[in-house]
Order: C-alpha cells, then sequence, then structure tokens
C-alpha cells in the first residue's frame, strides 16, 4: 500500500525520525496500567513499538481514512485495534474500564482539547506521554510566575505531575511545521486530586485568567456574592499567573463559601 499523505486541515505532520519515536515510548512507565490508547497515529511510526510493549492490545484512534486503511493493513488485530472516530467527540467510557496511559503525536490544532479532554476523564487516564507544539508543551508545564502559566497549567497540575521531556526540531517530521514540537509526562499523581468544588474551580480559574493583568480583588468581582467582601479575599492583591492551584483552590473555597 503507498504512503499516506499528510493533510493540512487535519494538522498531520508525520513523525520520520526513528530515534525520537523510541524516545517517546521509553518515557511511558507501564506502572499501574496495561493498556495504552495511541491518538492520531497516522502511518503507525509509534504504534508498531507501542504493539510490542503494550501489555494487553493496543487501541489507537484515527479519524482519517487513509491512515486507518494503512494502519489496518499493516498491523495485525489481534495485536492493535483500529478505531475510525474522533477522540474529541467519541464516547471514551468501553475504553476507560480500567487505568490506561494515552500517548501520542498530538496534532497541533486540536492539542489544547485533547488536553481538557484527558482532564475531564482523569479518573482513568493514569499517565500521558504526548508531542505538542512546544508552547503548549511549556504551557503545561509551567510554574507560577512564568509568562505562559494559565489555565492548562493549574487544572492540569492539579492532578498530575506534569514533566517537560524533550524539544524536537520540525526537520524530523513530513511535512516540517513552521514551529518546534515538545513531548510531555503527565503522571497522575492521587493525592492531588483533591479539589473541593470542580466546576467552581474551574470558573475561578477561567475569570482569573481571562482578566490576568487585573489582580485577583478585581478580577473575581463578578463572582462575589452580596456577602463578600473583597477585602478579606485571600491574595486579594496578587494577579492569577502568581497562584499555585492548591491556593486556586483555597480561593475558590473563599469565593463558594464566602
Amino acid at each position: 500500500m503507498q504512503q499516506v499523505r499528510p493533510k493540512k486541515f487535519l494538522g498531520q505532520h508525520f513523525l520520520a525520525d526513528a530515534a525520537i519515536a523510541e524516545r517517546i515510548v521509553d518515557a511511558l512507565s507501564f506502572d499501574g496500567y496495561k493498556r495504552v490508547i495511541e491518538i492520531g497515529p497516522g502511518m503507525g511510526v509509534l504504534t508498531s513499538l507501542l504493539a510490542e510493549r503494550a501489555e494487553e492490545k493496543l487501541t489507537v484512534i484515527e479519524i482519517d481514512k487513509e491512515s486507518v486503511a494503512y494502519l489496518k493493513a499493516h498491523f495485525p488485530d489481534n495485536k492493535v485495534n483500529v478505531v475510525e472516530e474522533d477522540f474529541l467527540q467519541m464516547d471514551l467510557m468501553p475504553l476507560l474500564g480500567s487505568p490506561v496511559a494515552v500517548i501520542g503525536n498530538f496534532p497541533y490544532n486540536i492539542s489544547t482539547q485533547i488536553v481538557f479532554r484527558v482532564y475531564d476523564n482523569r479518573d482513568s487516564i493514569v499517565e500521558v506521554v504526548g508531542m505538542f507544539q512546544k508552547e503548549v508543551a511549556q504551557r503545561i508545564c509551567a510554574v507560577p510566575g512564568s509568562r505562559v502559566y494559565g489555565i492548562q497549567s493549574v487544572l492540569m497540575q492539579s492532578c498530575y505531575d506534569c514533566e517537560y521531556l524533550f524539544t524536537v526540531e520540525p526537520k524530523v517530521f513530513n511535512p516540517p511545521p513552521k514551529v518546534q514540537s515538545g513531548v510531555i509526562r503527565l503522571k497522575l499523581n492521587r493525592t492531588k486530586n483533591t479539589i473541593s468544588s470542580e466546576a467552581d474551580f474551574r470558573k475561578v480559574i477561567k475569570t482569573a485568567f481571562n482578566q490576568r493583568r487585573k489582580t485577583l480583588r478585581n478580577a473575581l468581582r463578578g463572582l462575589l456574592q452580596p456577602t463578600h467582601h473583597a477585602d478579606a479575599m485571600p491574595f486579594k492583591e496578587k494577579r492569577a499567573e502568581e497562584l499555585s492551584w492548591q491556593q486556586f483552590d483555597e480561593l475558590t473555597q473563599w469565593v463558594v463559601g464566602g
């Protein structure tokens, strides 16, 4: 079968460097899970390595029909389960009955949505190794006070230990993207996952970062009840990028409870 054509509208940039593929797959710990889901396998450069290492049958999720046909032709169905679906839209429940890792060279144009979908399913997705646009990878792993620290940083760090692993140059892709890529690893930390009010936590974070130049006293004014006194707000003189996820949780509890 002929090679798959990378499609711009799907954000496809196929990894063409076997050594980089090895480094990405080597980053999986296989600690606490037996199943692996690969998102956007393309022509299977990671798939070929994963199929040999996963203890249980590998699941790959691919939306491109041409890639699906290529994968089914090249990988035996007793090793690889090819699912022709959109990861962002599909029902994940049948795949998440037990702990699982997610891995992939994620398309840049949907990588942020992938991150949020992982967060929403964090009880089952215990590890993620992914390649993102470098700026997105850095944002997820950024520390408070960094200029790229934001909503994704706080949410993901509230439940995962986030580690930036290495940078990947454009030349190892077909076609080469115009930016660098970064590979990160997220490992679920169940002692972190103690947010008191999930919906309120997300609302406070989003509101704070939407007005990140303002102090929290002013940025969150619209969330306060009449009984609230802004002067009593914890961290009221700080700005959103200065707070850790633990401090955001404390702030959320104050906003909710007054």
